[in-house]
């Protein structure tokens, strides 16, 4: 046989599950059984894709670890083996690349010209602008009829508000570029149709760019723009899309997560009780933690491709084939976190792989946890009787975008 109809533990190719795999019945916030399967039985393990490939899909928390920081593990988009989410993210990905999907040096050389501005002591003074943006927005919720979508009505606006005050991007521009941004993030949006999409919110941020090197202003991309581009560290079209990546990372997924966030506290009282209740900034911080880790929304798995062969976990992983690394299940591991199906805010849930780690870690997961932290240390209290409007089967769920959440999330009080 081949090496790519064997796969872990003999694994051959009748045998290799389908990936992603379905959620349980009335299990919405837990991860695919399947894969919980696979983490006991075979945590690195053939899977097969859309496409017929049978990359390995890798379960287990240290595992993960241990690839996404290894240098001979890639993220390169057109590397033959790249395990792509489906034929059109395939397609739209290879026409234009952004820093995240590229390897060092290139990668390396972008991201240092952004770390300064996303350090947790810097965004750490955004924390009074943040808390406005979220008491303004609970005073707006307060005001409306009920049931209100917290989704449409709550946290998307949080998002959108704190990515446009970081950037420097007009809110009120925000229908446009969460309708395009709604396209990208689909799994299914047509070549024509993302690529569309990409090229009508690349141009925006080009404009935008020119304006902000004609009369710069105190934000991300003015600064961007007059440090990097006036000295050619960066092109113009680099900054384009960098800015459209910080944007649709910086609002949709942080909505979803708010939103998923407030539904896992609400099914569970006990816990949405101790966050409602305290007024210590250290167990906020635990909660969101152990809320991140929970969750773990980025349900697709990081995509990676073995640049060399590797030997890991008494198998070897040849150069060109492609990882599958989905965090759901990583941060679901017994071997890391106690009892790691049970939602425990006081729970020290800080080696959660959310973020990805090594190399390629989220660059604003420090503008996140500020977000986050401020909305669920200030949305139950100011709330204290927020409750679901509809029972948890009436949700819809969404399963076909790069972030997991609701489209809806009627809540009352």
């Amino acid at each position: 046989m081949t090496q790519s109809s064997i796969g872990a533990e003999g694994q051959v190719a009748d045998d290799i599950p389908d990936y992603p795999m379905p959620r349980a019945k009335g299990c919405p916030l837990d991860p695919s059984p399947g894969l919980r399967d696979l983490q006991v039985k075979a945590p690195l393990a053939r899977v097969r894709l859309w496409d017929g490939s049978t990359p390995w899909l890798v379960t287990r928390h240290a595992l993960q670890r241990a690839l996404l920081a290894d240098k001979r593990v890639g993220s390169d988009i057109l590397l033959p083996g790249y395990p792509h989410v489906s034929e059109s993210f395939r397609d739209r990905r290879a026409e234009i690349r952004a820093f995240i999907n590229i390897d060092d040096p290139e990668h390396a050389r972008q991201r240092q010209m952004l770390s300064p501005s996303f350090t947790v002591k810097r965004i750490e003074k955004l924390r009074p602008t943040v808390q406005r943006i979220v008491d303004d927005l609970i005073d707006k919720l307060l005001a409306q009829p009920k049931p209100v979508d917290l989704l449409s009505e709550f946290a998307l606006p949080v998002s959108s508000l704190v990515i446009c005050h970081v950037l420097g991007v007009p809110y009120e521009d925000r229908e446009s570029f969460q309708r395009t941004s709604r396209i990208l993030m689909h799994r299914q949006s047509t070549k024509e149709t993302a690529l569309a999409a990409q090229m009508e919110l690349v141009g925006y941020f080009d404009q935008l760019i020119g304006r902000k090197l004609d009369a710069p202003a105190d934000d991300l991309l003015s600064l961007l723009a007059t440090e990097q581009l006036k000295t050619g560290q960066m092109t113009r079209p680099d900054l384009a899309m960098i800015a459209l990546i910080l944007l649709i990372g910086g609002h949709e997924t942080s909505a979803d997560m708010i939103t998923l966030g407030a539904l896992a506290l609400l099914m569970h009282p006990d816990q949405l009780a101790m966050v409602r209740e305290t007024d210590d900034p250290k167990l906020i911080a635990s909660a969101t933690e152990e809320l991140l880790r929970y969750l773990s929304i980025a349900h697709g798995g990081r995509r990676r491709v073995a640049l060399e062969d590797i030997e890991i976990a008494g198998e070897v992983i040849r150069a060109g084939e492609g990882l599958v690394i989905p965090t759901e299940i990583g941060d679901r591991d017994e071997t890391v976190f106690h009892d790691p199906d049970v939602l425990d805010v006081h729970r020290d849930a800080r080696k959660h792989n959310v973020f990805a780690f090594g190399m390629h870690q989220c660059l604003g997961h420090p503008l996140v946890r500020v977000e986050l932290q401020t909305v669920y240390g200030t949305l139950y209290r100011r709330i204290p009787t927020l409750a679901l409007a509809v029972d948890v089967s009436d949700l819809e769920f969404k399963n076909e975008g790069l972030a997991y959440g609701v489209h809806e999330l009627p809540v009352t009080w």
